[in-house]
Parts: C-alpha cells; structure tokens; sequence
C-alpha cells in the first residue's frame, strides 16, 4: 500500500544524503517534495501541513545543518514525525478485556468494509493470544447470509457462534448473546452489527440500542483503508454517536494510497489497534506507529518478521528437525517442510516486505531475476513427485527417475539437478553444523530453499557478531554488533535501508541476475 510513498521520499533522501552540508533552502525544497508526496498518498491536509512545520521547526536548527551527516539527521527527523502522526511513541494501544466476564466488544462499520471477517480474524487473536473463550454473534439481520457468514469464519477461526434464532431483532440477538455469554463461561463476546452503504439516522439508532444493552468495553470502527478520506469521515461521524474506542483498517495489503491510515490517527484522535493484512482469518495484526513508519521509510519491520516466524513456526516439526541436524542428517522431506514454512510466512514477496530497502523497484528486480513464490511451489512440486524412498535417499536419483520426476512435476530436468544441488548443499551444511554443534561452531549458511541457493545480500555466510544484532533488532534498533546488508554497518548513524547501495546488474549487493 505505501509503496509509491516510499518511491518517492526515497528519491527525497537520496538529494538529502548525497550532500556533505545542507542549508535552510535545501530542507525547505525537500519538504516541498515531501509534502506533495504526502497529499499525493491521499493524506489529509491539515495532517500534512502539521507535520511539515513541527518537521521544518526541527531540521533548520543548528545541530542538523551543522552536524556531520544532516541528511542522515534529517531522515531520523521525517521518521520521528512519521511515528506522532501513526499514534506516537508508546506502546501500541491493545484491548481492554478487564472486568466482568463476559466482556463485550462492538464491531461497527459500513458494509463491505470487511466487519464480518475482521470479527472472526480478532475472535481467533483473542483465543489464542489471550486464552480467552470467545463468543461471537451476528447482529446483522438485513444482508442475506450475513449470520451464515460470520458462523463459516467462526468454524475456521476456532471459535464459537451463536446459534442463528429467524425472526429475532438485532438488539434481541445481542441480549441473547450476552446471557449466553455469563449462562456458557465465556470470557468474549464479540458482536457484529449491521452495516449500511452508507450512514443513516435508523442504523446509528440500532447501534445505539445495542451499546445500550451489551455495554461494550471496547466499541471498534472497522474502515476500509481503500477508500482514502472518506474512511476518516465515517470515523468521526460514528465517534458522534457511539463513542469509538479504536478502530481497525482492513485492506492494508491492497494497492490504495494509504493516506487514511496516515490521517486517521490525527483527524479522529482516535488509536489504530489493528491492521487487516490479508483475506486469510489470521491476517491481523497489532498496530505499531513506530513499525509502520520504518516500512513507510524503506527500514523493513525486521521485529515483525521475527515475530510472525516464531508464530508460524512449527515446534515439534522444529525440535525433529534439530535432532536430525545434530546428527549431520538432511533430506529431502525436511527441505519440503522448509520451503512450506517458507510459505505459511507470506512466501518471498510476503517476507521481502519486512526487510529494509525491498521497494517496488527492487521487488521487479528479483521476481526478474526468478526469486518469486512460485519458485517455491515448483521446489515443492519437484519434491512431492518423488517417491518416499527417493526423498529420503537422493542418491537413487539417476537420469530415469529425475526425468519422470520432472513429468510429474510438470518442470524440465535441469529444474530438478537445481533442486538436488541446492539440497546437496544445505545437506553438507548440516553435517558441518552435526561436527560443530559441540564446539559451538556455526558454519555459513548456504542458502534459503527457493531463493536461489542464497539469501539476497547475505553472501552464503553468517555474518560476524550476528547474535549481538539480532538482540539489536529485538529491541527495534538498527544492529550495531554485525554488518548486516542492507541494514547499515558498524557505526553508521543513517537509517537502514534508505539509500542502499546497488550492484553492477542494478540488483541489492550480493544478488546476481538469473542466468
């Protein structure tokens, strides 16, 4: 969504990091340009104007335009100013599910802003991040299906639905929900109300009424994030009559300009609590200004990647394969496990949108240069055309059986000698790891399945002192122990990822076109 914006200031601060000194009509040019990039992104206007004054007011002081690298000084401002417009420092506002149980949440929004998905997404968050037991209810009684709808994606969330009762009003549905709720236990009830196409006197009525019976903790605003400034609208005039607690943008993984995220913030007074990232029922995530501004800014979200990692990650899948790496063992079967992890985390494209300096531009690049999520499904499909036997003996794979392998998998034959390198490869790496693991050694990593045969910019090894820059990185800092690529080496004051240098094939260092 933001990847235009991030095009463009990323042209700004290249002008900005390429001068030794900078003077007031420097910052002033280069805030002309932000500016316009920001109410090009659909931002509202009033927001733009207040953050290119408190961003002016500080970068014309002396200590910027003195100071040995004011281009650098001068990004960490624009990021700064970026994290107060998102909703500020502090840590991210999540919900209040204190008190009595059960504790009622309200979903409001227009219809077709993605309420009813958004419902389940955050019933199956709640279930599984805070051990709650969740109860939701469609209050939605005029869209045909409606109640059918939310009882599907409560079965795929994992969660509980009230039982559909014809011929019941909304606010007869809610008070059933709420003594359902104290009657079975439940700590949730969720409750998903009618939307409109658009605000109306009778809906707002409705809305009210049910606030009035389930006395909600938290009453959320679900906004479509494509629809630019008229998502800001809807907020404030629903914040008039229910009291908003917060809301959730649903569509972020859509090609809008994302000027309502960027406004929302600072029209309504209003904190963003949650992201829809997806159509899948787990693709929501927790709002964080200052994660959000780093990837606005080409910084990656390294944290958030590490995050959604260990979430995915199987753990008994993980705790067999470690066994069998301290044996020195690898086959084929564990690099099939590998690559649909690799899958469950977003894929390539998914993934390269966390890490610093992957713009659009750079995306092309490597889907170009054959690094795409449909590598993986192909590896994949090569590994699952192999009997079991040959997955766990690769040796038996002689020209025969790779060409029928290939058939089956619907790829030529040098697709698979790919395949049978890269394993080959990662196989040798475990065994090294199997006679290191006593020393404490760690050996080069190879590569990742489908990228290849190497991570883009990692070199095939493990750089030094890594395990003080992933601490660096847990916190959300830029990793001062190792010279990461990409992310800024060893006493570089400059945010990561802006203004990275490219190869000679116009590809990040350390990544090749496809031959």
């Amino acid at each position: 969504m933001f990847d235009s914006l991030s095009e463009r200031l990323s042209g700004v601060f290249d002008s900005l990091t390429g001068r030794g000194a900078l003077s007031e009509k420097d910052v002033d040019a280069a805030l002309r340009e932000i500016r316009v990039a920001l109410l090009e992104a659909d931002v509202a206007l009033p927001a733009v104007k207040d953050f290119t004054s408190k961003v002016r007011e500080k970068a014309i002081g002396e200590d910027v335009i003195r100071s040995v690298s004011p281009g650098q000084q001068v990004i960490k401002i624009v990021h700064d100013g970026l994290v107060d417009l998102l909703g500020g420092e502090g840590e991210p506002e999540g919900l209040n599910l204190t008190g009595e149980p059960p504790v009622a949440i309200l979903m409001a929004g227009l219809q077709g802003s993605g309420k009813t998905t958004t419902t389940a997404k955050l019933a199956k968050r709640i279930s599984e991040r805070e051990k709650k037991k969740v109860l939701v209810a469609s209050l939605d009684t005029r869209r045909p299906a409606a109640m059918e709808q939310l009882a599907q994606m409560a079965e795929k969330a994992g969660v509980n639905c009230l039982p559909i009762v014809k011929g019941q009003s909304a606010v007869e549905i809610a008070k059933r929900a709420m003594s359902a709720g104290r009657l079975q236990g439940y700590d949730v009830v969720i409750l998903d109300t009618a939307g409109r196409t658009s605000i109306d006197e009778e809906m707002m009525g409705e809305a009210a009424k049910i606030a009035d019976v389930a006395r909600p903790r938290e009453t959320l605003l679900v906004a479509d994030s494509l629809t630019g400034q008229d998502a800001v609208e809807t907020a404030k005039r629903f914040d008039e009559r229910l009291k908003l607690t917060g809301l959730v943008l649903t569509r972020m993984d859509g090609d809008g300009r994302g000027g309502a995220a960027l406004s929302m913030r600072w029209v309504t007074g209003l904190p963003i609590k949650f992201l829809g990232v997806s159509e899948k029922v787990d693709g929501l995530d927790a709002f964080d200004a200052k994660r959000l501004a780093g990837r606005i800014l080409g910084r990656g979200d390294i944290v958030s990647l590490v995050e959604k990692a260990a979430a995915e990650v199987d753990h008994e899948k993980a705790e067999r394969l470690a066994k069998k790496m301290a044996k020195g063992k690898f086959d084929l079967e564990d690099m099939a496990d590998q690559l649909r992890q690799l899958q469950k985390m977003g894929g390539i494209s998914g993934m390269m949108g966390f890490l610093p300096g992957m713009n659009k531009a750079a995306k092309a690049q490597m889907a170009n240069a054959g690094f795409d999520d449909k590598a993986l499904k192909r590896q994949e499909a090569i590994i699952l055309s192999m009997t079991r036997e040959e997955r766990a003996k690769p040796d038996l794979l002689k020209a025969s059986r790779k060409r029928r392998i290939a058939m089956g998998a619907g790829v030529a034959v040098p697709e698979v000698n790919k395949l049978l390198k890269m394993h080959r490869q990662m196989a040798d790496m475990m065994k090294k790891m199997g006679k290191k693991g006593k020393k404490g050694g760690m050996p080069g990593m190879p590569g990742m399945p489908g990228m290849g045969g190497g991570m883009p910019g990692m070199g095939g090894g493990m750089p030094p002192g890594l395990g003080d820059a992933a601490s660096d990185l847990l916190k959300g800092h830029a990793p001062k122990g190792a010279d990461l690529p990409g992310l800024g080496g060893p006493g570089d004051q400059g945010l990561p990822g802006i203004g990275g240098p490219l190869g000679p094939d116009g590809l990040p260092l350390g990544l090749s076109k496809k031959k």
